[in-house]
């Protein structure tokens, strides 16, 4: 599979870890949008894109944030989660939010990262360059 094309989006907010969102081309037949550029502990890394975690009342079917204790449209008491280990992976952020599209291979992550993390250093570059008198 070929990435044919890149397009980062910079974030203005300077003091923020969300840097860009990018849109990424494969094969010049398929997209992917809202790829994160994130600013970590150990330099800039990619996100993709995902959604948050729902699960449905029992009394009315209603989708609710996965920690909510009460339903949001009926108040119905929501029962326990049922697996501990999920429980306690729901404490953490990053359980809340499940891909929607992601690289299967560790190889082809690093190569999509290193595209995307490219083309980001490329739009950095030329937003601080600024416009060139001609």
């Amino acid at each position: 599979m070929e990435i044919t094309e890149v397009r980062v989006i910079l974030k203005d907010s300077q003091d923020k870890k969300l840097k860009a969102y990018a849109t990424v081309t494969f094969d010049n037949v398929f997209v992917v949008r809202d790829i994160k550029v994130i600013e970590g502990g150990a330099g800039l890394f990619i996100a993709m894109p995902s959604r948050k975690v729902r699960r449905a009342c029992p009394k009315c079917a209603y989708k609710n944030e996965l920690r909510s204790k009460f339903c949001s449209q009926c108040a119905a008491l929501l029962p326990a989660e049922v697996n501990p280990q999920r429980a306690e992976e729901a404490t953490g952020s990053q359980s809340e939010h499940r891909d929607i599209a992601h690289p299967i291979t560790q190889s082809f992550r690093e190569q999509l990262q290193t595209k995307v993390l490219e083309v980001y250093a490329l739009e950095k570059a030329k937003e601080h360059s600024g416009p060139v008198a001609g």
